[in-house]
């Protein structure tokens, strides 16, 4: 149970009001000093955030990332000075002078909470429902934990996930496709608080919204309570019922005050997203009976949350003792998970998958599938899973089960037709630190994850995302499924690494990229069979490693270098065959990674794109955008200009030019 008294004792009760009471001023005080922030959830969520932090969460502040910690995910994370005061009060390494810093260049204290920059941050939330997402991940990823080392270890992982959300968190779809899952999936550690203040940011929720959120999570298969999110007593009663006898995924409708405290803005939008003012602060405080001073803490505050601090580490202490117990006494299971922890590579692995025998022509798809089921067995935190594909994006490990519901022993996760809510759970499943997650869909359908892409690019979170059916040559499904502008979109995201490689060599190394990377990968692989090319055959520090290596070398200074990725390969050497029989000098390169190539030194890149006098052309069925970096403002990039049709593969390659001749009339 609770550490906090059972029942919540007159004491305890008035020193956890007090603490909600501090998180306000706190709160208020931030957003004031920054003159930017969003001050009503903070005010509306303070006795939730002090029962949860003082005493009731089973975490340790001083060692924010100990594995079996309770997880506190804000998902509405425009209210960041919530988190950020529970934190500070807590005693995680968040100063008052970070509070004081709110929103400020290079601070602790963003404007939405960011896991890179702020210990005790669980995720990067901000763009609303993808904090309930990443903490569905995480509870499932914690299950699946419990599963791999059930008889002997599930203690380990005994924690529970506790998300924060608000009603713009609760509208946005993502929230939807996750919540159905977790019901379907029975995740009895998943608490999600729905922070119901009936107000947006553009006014009240009636404006917009009129559905019953209770008969909803029901029908998901959720356990809804309702409480008044201000009435300690209530939420007492509330959470201390499920610690222990959890049997699915709960939703807890407490019903606040947005902006609670300030006399004059309290329970409208005006609260919602700008500062009170100097005049409404010193109000808000006068009415809530605390120090005008600024960021102040009570001393009786500040002692409580240092026993509840020292009975994290106790709590830690007890579980490491004994974890060293099972440790020895199941040496074969401790190494597993110290290997899901560590993620570290093989020393032969690089090797095995160069030698793996995989038959060629195959797609890049198939190509894939024979890899993963080969690192399934040397990997064993690697997890997969797709949007309702797996059969076409040959995402599935064979030899494992599938998770299904009240069964986490499998390693393969049906998303459902649910890209968006895969992306973001899989954020959420790497988060756990022992998950390597990949996930499957075809390219075109990037689009409806690519927030979720962009979240985990920021935090620099390891999820493989395979994407297949990657251009128009998958044929007769047509432009809606045949991506034209995904290779350019996906390459513009920061951080994230995307590779389209040519044959299954280069499906190999790409797939020791992506493990090596320590961001996300999007791998793009072809539906159409692809042969083994001359050359590709390479370690990955020599081919695919540099991002971009010669396949075909001219004996003198080229006449034309040509530059390719994916199964346009096989087109660029066909192109140079044909030059040289025109006795044109050609060089012939393969680009399955831009990102790589730009890290190489500048004289390999210019000895690889050099001499000027060439002509470059670049080969790709994408647009052409970002390939003039490459080619030159003069080169001439063979690419598509519109959407794909509907057509074998065959017709669609002379509809858009994507034949050698075709290629020889552009270039010549």
């Amino acid at each position: 149970m609770s550490d906090l008294p059972l029942p919540l004792d007159a004491s305890t009760k008035q020193i956890l009001q007090k603490a909600a009471n501090t998180i306000r001023g706190l709160a208020m005080d931030g957003v004031q000093k920054a003159d930017s922030g969003h001050p009503g959830l903070p005010l509306g969520c303070a006795e939730i955030g002090a029962y949860l932090y003082g005493g009731y969460l089973r975490q340790n502040p001083q060692n924010p990332k100990w594995w079996n910690r309770d997880r506190l995910i804000l998902s509405a994370g425009h209210g960041s000075m919530w988190l950020y005061a529970c934190l500070h009060l807590s005693g995680y390494p968040l100063s008052l002078e970070d509070l004081k810093n709110f929103r400020q260049l290079h601070s602790k204290t963003p404007g939405h909470p960011e896991s890179f920059l702020t210990e005790g941050v669980e995720t990067t939330t901000g763009p609303l429902g993808q904090g309930v997402a990443h903490g569905v991940g995480q509870a499932l990823g914690l299950k699946l934990l419990q599963a791999r080392f059930a008889g002997d270890g599930e203690w380990l992982f005994s924690n529970k996930v506790f998300i924060l959300m608000g009603d713009g968190c609760m509208m946005e779809g993502i929230s939807s496709e996750v919540s159905a899952l977790a019901g379907h999936l029975q995740l009895d550690n998943l608490v999600l608080i729905y922070d119901a203040n009936r107000i947006s940011l553009d006014g009240p929720l009636a404006e917009s919204s009129s559905e019953n959120t209770k008969l909803r999570y029901e029908a998901y298969g959720w356990e809804v309570f309702e409480i008044d999110g201000h009435d300690l007593d209530a939420i007492h009663e509330t959470f201390t019922q499920f610690r222990e006898t959890q049997k699915k995924p709960i939703l807890v409708i407490a019903r606040t005050l947005i902006g609670k405290g300030a006399p004059n803005k309290a329970g409208t939008h005006k609260v919602h997203g700008a500062p009170l003012g100097k005049e409404e602060v010193a109000a808000a405080k006068d009415a809530l009976g605390i120090s005008q001073e600024d960021f102040f803490v009570p001393q009786p505050v500040h002692n409580y949350f240092e026993k509840c601090k020292e009975q994290g580490q106790q709590r830690e202490d007890r579980w490491t003792q004994k974890y060293t117990a099972w440790a020895k006494e199941h040496p074969e299971s401790a190494k597993t998970l110290e290997k899901m922890r560590l993620k570290t590579l093989p020393p032969e692995l690089m090797q095995e998958l160069l030698s793996l025998p995989i038959k060629a022509p195959i797609s890049g798809r198939k190509a894939s599938q024979e890899v993963l089921q080969f690192l399934s067995q040397k990997l064993p935190g690697l997890y997969g899973g797709s949007a309702d594909l797996s059969c076409s994006d040959m995402t599935m490990l064979q030899k494992f089960p599938i998770v299904s519901p009240g069964h986490y022993e499998g390693r393969n996760i049906k998303y459902g037709v649910r890209e968006f809510g895969m992306a973001g759970m899989a954020t959420g499943l790497a988060e756990t630190g022992f998950i390597l997650p990949y996930i499957g869909t075809f390219l075109t359908f990037s689009d409806y994850m690519r927030n979720a892409i962009r979240l985990a690019a920021l935090q620099h979170v390891q999820v493989i995302y395979q994407f297949t059916h990657d251009s128009i040559f998958l044929g007769e499904d047509g432009p809606t499924h045949q991506p034209v502008e995904h290779y350019a979109a996906l390459r513009a995201i920061p951080n994230l690494q995307v590779i389209r490689p040519a044959d299954s060599f280069e499906v190999r190394m790409a797939w020791y990229a992506a493990l090596q990377f320590s961001g996300p990968t999007a791998l793009i692989l072809s539906r159409q069979n692809l042969p083994d090319l001359p050359g590709t055959a390479l370690p990955y520090q020599e081919g695919v490693g540099k991002g971009a290596y010669c396949l075909r070398e001219s004996q003198d200074c080229p006449d034309f270098i040509l530059l390719a990725t994916g199964s346009e390969v096989a087109l660029a050497l066909g192109v140079a065959e044909a030059l040289q029989k025109m006795g044109k000098l050609v060089r012939v390169i393969s680009m399955p990674c831009w990102r790589l190539l730009d890290q190489q030194p500048l004289s390999y890149r210019q000895g690889l794109l050099g001499p000027s006098t060439a002509k470059k052309v670049s080969i790709e069925a994408g647009v052409e955008l970002g390939w003039h970096k490459y080619i030159g403002q003069d080169g001439i990039a063979i690419c598509m200009e519109n959407f794909g049709a509907s057509a074998p593969a065959d017709a669609l390659a002379h509809e858009f030019g994507f034949t050698v001749e075709q290629i020889l009339e552009r270039i010549l």
